[in-house]
């Protein structure tokens, strides 16, 4: 059983609206990178980057993937041996912003791991996160968004799905 959340067309004002918060923050993003984590922020990462580009001109923008699976907390406990994804940071992050893009904030756990891996490319000068679905009622972990696209309620048993398949775009909740 599936209850839609976001519709393709409010996933595209979403993440319009979303863009504009950060250019408002970050207005030309010379000091600032974004960052996607793996897997789904990274396509959420490209969409806003996407943006940035053709609609406000943004040159010369910082974009990276992070793969933080071997800095979870729980990678061990996990059935299956956990399996890497790519990791793409090309540039120092020393004295930068740093936005991390994520689809769901459910625990936290993913984001305390994405702070600990991006140690591995310097010092960022601050660093903030957009996620595109925020789960507020289950967060392991002292971790909230600096741009959230939805809030949701989820029940126990419920799981937040995002779609970001080209042209099949929606984010529903799913029993599982």
């Amino acid at each position: 059983m599936q209850k839609e959340i976001i519709s393709k067309k409010q996933l595209e004002a979403t993440v319009q609206r979303l863009v504009c918060q950060l250019v408002e923050n970050h207005k030309d993003f010379s000091d600032t990178a974004i960052i996607g984590i793996q897997r789904r922020g990274v396509i959420l990462a490209e969409k806003i980057t996407d943006i940035l580009q053709k609609d406000y001109g943004i040159k010369n923008l910082k974009t990276g993937s992070l793969d933080v699976t071997f800095f979870r907390d729980d990678f061990r406990r996990r059935i299956e041996p956990a399996r890497a994804n790519t990791t793409s940071v090309l540039f120092p992050v020393d004295n930068q912003k740093v936005v991390f893009v994520d689809d769901v904030l459910h625990t936290g756990r993913t984001q305390r791991a994405a702070l600990s891996a991006i140690n591995s490319f310097g010092r960022p000068s601050q660093i903030e996160l957009l996620v595109l679905v925020d789960r507020r009622y289950s967060r392991e972990l002292p971790i909230q968004p600096d741009y959230k696209g939805v809030q949701v309620d989820v029940v126990e048993g419920e799981k937040v799905i995002v779609d970001l398949t080209e042209g099949k775009e929606r984010v529903y909740l799913e029993q599982v």
